[in-house]
């Protein structure tokens, strides 16, 4: 037997650092052109509102964080003290006018914690929520205490003018996309013909969760999570308990996607279905024959996990779908809504195994 000569022992081990590189070079390119991405969407949103504040910027650390957010806190529960000292008697007009800038205050400050639940701990981020959701209630309370509704009234149309002008308000209200580097999260990935399930309720070290290169497979994640990624999936089913934070998707073609969050972003999907339930508009962009309707999953503990996100009330915002590259004031054609005969009526995913790795 010939013994192999040191030239060739060169040759090989060259062969195999050549090979190492390409492995590598492929979660490098994801990141770049998940990097690229987001980058896009920021410039477009500063294009359309550049003298918006920033108020769903990203900081560097918690401790910054926590600073903005009890500044911005504190003058929402201020102006809400203030209005408690406004008499009935004062015109109504101002009033309700009064009460829609502090509400926009309150989903601004949401978004904040949703723009930056990528590095939040889990705690932070629910307590930050939490105080975001008790400030709603303190303004409904309000609001029913100064603007008591009129009995035997009829329900008036709103005017088309109206109806523009509050479009207008919502599309404006809608934050950019944050800034997020990938990093190497926990998740599923190059799988195929599979189900795939994870629970979060026993992983509360877990802030982000990635699902990358799937094929044909059904996806069962349970429990909360501070943020979701979803990359390059093709004819697949994910069925997601609510998200804390926001949920980035790119590249799907032929999905069912059933998620809830406070913010979701959808770029390259090609004929797929999305059940959502989300407290700002979804965004789409690069995208075609997508669909949507309400988020329709069950399991057991789901309410309490809703209550834990912010997502127990379903605000019909998944029917608000703000497409990026469609700029006329025609709707786009790039999306519809599900038509109630072609919807899943609801979805469990109860008692379906453990953990699959």
């Amino acid at each position: 037997m010939k013994t192999p000569s040191s030239q060739d022992k060169t040759q090989t081990n060259k062969q195999m650092e050549e090979e190492d590189p390409r492995s590598e070079t492929v979660d490098e390119a994801l990141q770049k052109k998940h990097n690229d991405m987001l980058e896009r969407f920021s410039a477009r949103h500063q294009a359309r509102k550049s003298d918006s504040a920033s108020s769903s910027s990203t900081f560097e650390s918690t401790s910054s964080f926590l600073s903005q957010f009890a500044d911005s806190k504190r003058s929402i529960e201020s102006r809400i003290a203030d209005l408690r000292l406004a008499s009935s008697s004062e015109d109504s007009s101002k009033i309700k006018s009064d009460l829609a800038e502090v509400s926009s205050s309150i989903d601004d400050l949401e978004k904040l914690v949703a723009a930056n639940s990528y590095f939040l701990p889990s705690y932070e981020v629910r307590s930050s929520l939490r105080s975001a959701s008790d400030l709603k209630q303190s303004l409904d309370a309000l609001s029913a205490a100064l603007l008591p509704k009129k009995k035997f009234s009829f329900k008036s149309k709103q005017s088309s003018a109206a109806a523009a002008a509050t479009k207008i308000q919502k599309r404006d209200l809608v934050s950019p996309p944050t800034n997020v580097v990938v990093r190497d999260s926990p998740g599923f990935r190059n799988k195929r013909g599979e189900t795939l399930s994870k629970s979060f309720r026993s992983s509360s070290s877990i802030g982000e969760f990635t699902l990358s290169d799937l094929d044909s497979c059904r996806v069962h994640l349970t429990g909360t999570v501070n943020a979701l990624f979803i990359h390059r999936l093709r004819n697949c089913s994910v069925y997601t308990g609510p998200v804390l934070g926001s949920i980035l998707i790119d590249d799907v073609e032929d999905c069912v996607l059933v998620a809830a969050s406070h913010q979701i972003r959808i770029h390259r999907a090609k004929r797929s279905d999305f059940y959502l339930r989300v407290r700002s508009r979804p965004i789409i962009e690069d995208s075609n024959g997508v669909r949507f309707g309400p988020y329709c999953l069950g399991y057991g503990g789901i309410e309490e996990d809703l209550k834990t996100a912010g997502l127990e009330e379903d605000t019909e915002s998944w029917a608000n779908v703000d497409d990026f590259l469609w700029l006329r004031a025609l709707h786009s054609p790039n999306w519809s809504i599900l038509p109630q005969e072609e919807r899943l009526s609801s979805v469990s995913i109860s008692g379906l195994g453990g953990d699959s790795s």
